[in-house]
């Protein structure tokens, strides 16, 4: 990496020189690898999500950049967006201070021109060269009616839907060297960030996805001890350093986080050991689930045995078509084949899957009539007795689960308590597993939905319960076919 190759080492001389500021390590490295240039020149990097313990120098970073973006690369338009428009307000103020304090010459100083909106909802900057700086709430409107070459979306992993990721992300559109930055902390109900910094992931394991989308993690391994100061140094990458994290401080807070255990053991590991933690009252067993772990994909050659089944979230912003096997050995593999997001998540699950339904060609779809996914109704239901053609695929059969959900809810409960279900570890499924809770019904219970989006769950569990009751299909060895 050279300063002909990332725009990251003129910031940081920015930072350090112009704003007085020099840089921690870890701000300086995610400045220059953040920063890198194609050989047109425009970033590497479109997406960028960035995870790190709070209080290590996230926002002081969000303002470097930012001053960079305008006084240097003269970019005409930045937005910042936080979960409450008061939280996006304190860097977009911080920021406005110290470039009076240290460029002053580079603000407007015509009477007629304000340097400066306060009004609330519409609070905004702009330099002497007519660069703007604006802020919103992460919400449906945060960024419509803009457009951005930069957008800052703090605490980017409490955004739970996809409105303000829609909303504020296509607001670069007519960019092409735009660049969305995202810096969080975790959380398991943050659908936007979970979706991303799985396909990141995957991209960093297979090659396979947007080569745009960067992941600058720092966070402790999975299931690391909290008392660990090597574990914790990972997370948090100014502990021990001249004015950074004391090391002796997080070690109280982790031993007594440890000690009580329940909420503010999962807090401190989510916040400052940046590992997303699930429900304390989990439906399933989350240790059980990674003991099922075993990657492979799911046969769909075997389509006599193959189940499939679809489900929509509660808020109708993901839509999941997940597919089962069992094997050879009575163990059921799952696993989730395509998944539908935002808004429209409902429209496109509806156009879409009857090409994946024939791609797959399940011995038996289901769905649940009964919950979201009766909004698409419509197209789910078999009316071939009506003489509608088209749906399901020929050899496809459509199962509607309606009285067993308490039996298909907990006997993937049961499945996966026993380890006779097998998984590859998909992140969005990975989540969804940890956070769903159980809702009682009667005697029984099912998943909730009122705590985050449980499609994923509730289609691998009509899965395995139609891949469970397909009649077995009698093999007939190459001796009795020759008799």
């Amino acid at each position: 990496m050279t300063p002909e190759t990332s725009y990251g080492f003129r910031e940081v001389q920015f930072a350090q020189e112009t704003l007085g500021r020099p840089k921690w390590p870890w701000q300086r490295w995610l400045s220059i690898h953040a920063g890198e240039l194609r050989p047109d020149g425009v970033p590497r990097f479109r997406r960028l999500i960035v995870v790190v313990g709070r209080q290590s120098g996230k926002t002081r970073e969000v303002e470097d950049l930012t001053l960079f973006w305008i006084f240097e690369e003269k970019h005409p338009s930045i937005l910042g967006t936080s979960t409450l428009a008061k939280y996006a307000k304190k860097p977009w103020m911080s920021a406005f201070q110290l470039a009076v304090k240290r460029l002053p010459d580079r603000l407007p100083d015509n009477p007629h021109r304000r340097a400066i909106r306060k009004t609330t909802g519409e609070e905004e900057w702009w330099s002497a060269d007519d660069c703007h700086y604006g802020i919103a709430a992460s919400n449906a409107e945060g960024g419509r009616s803009m457009s951005n070459q930069r957008v800052v979306a703090d605490e980017f992993a409490k955004q739970y839907t996809y409105e303000a990721y829609s909303a504020a992300y296509y607001s670069m559109d007519s960019f092409e060297d735009a660049q969305y930055w995202a810096p969080t902390t975790p959380d398991a109900k943050g659908a936007p960030y979970n979706d991303l910094r799985g396909a990141a992931l995957k991209f960093i394991e297979t090659g396979d996805g947007d080569p745009s989308l960067g992941l600058f993690e720092w966070s402790t391994p999975p299931f690391a001890d909290p008392t660990d100061l090597r574990a914790l140094a990972m997370a948090n990458p100014t502990l021990g350093l001249p004015g950074g994290k004391s090391a002796q401080r997080l070690l109280n807070e982790a031993r007594g986080a440890v000690a009580k255990g329940g909420e503010l053991l999962r807090t401190f590991q989510t916040e400052i050991m940046c590992v997303a933690i699930g429900k304390l009252n989990p439906a399933l067993d989350p240790e059980a689930w990674r003991d099922c772990r075993d990657p492979a994909p799911v046969d769909v050659e075997q389509r006599q045995r193959l189940a499939a089944c679809v489900d929509l979230s509660l808020d109708g912003q993901h839509a999941t078509l997940a597919v089962a096997v069992v094997l050879d050995d009575e163990r059921v593999r799952v696993e989730t084949v395509h998944e539908w997001s935002g808004p429209d998540a409902a429209s496109q699950l509806e156009r879409e899957l009857p090409a994946w339904a024939e791609r797959v060609r399940p011995k038996v779809l289901g769905w649940f009539p009964s919950g979201p996914a009766a909004a698409v109704a419509a197209k789910l239901v078999d009316r071939r007795k009506d003489g509608v053609r088209g749906w399901p695929p020929r050899g496809t059969r459509v199962a509607e689960i309606r009285g067993e959900q308490q039996a298909v809810c907990m006997g993937l409960g049961k499945e996966i308590s026993a380890r006779t279900l097998v998984h590859s570890g998909q992140d969005m499924l990975d989540a969804q597993v940890e956070e769903v809770e159980p809702l009682k019904r009667g005697d029984g219970w099912v998943f909730t939905r009122s705590g985050g989006p449980a499609d994923a769950v509730y289609a691998v569990s009509g899965a395995v319960h139609l891949a469970r009751t397909l009649p077995k299909v009698r093999r007939v060895s190459r001796r009795s076919r020759g008799a």
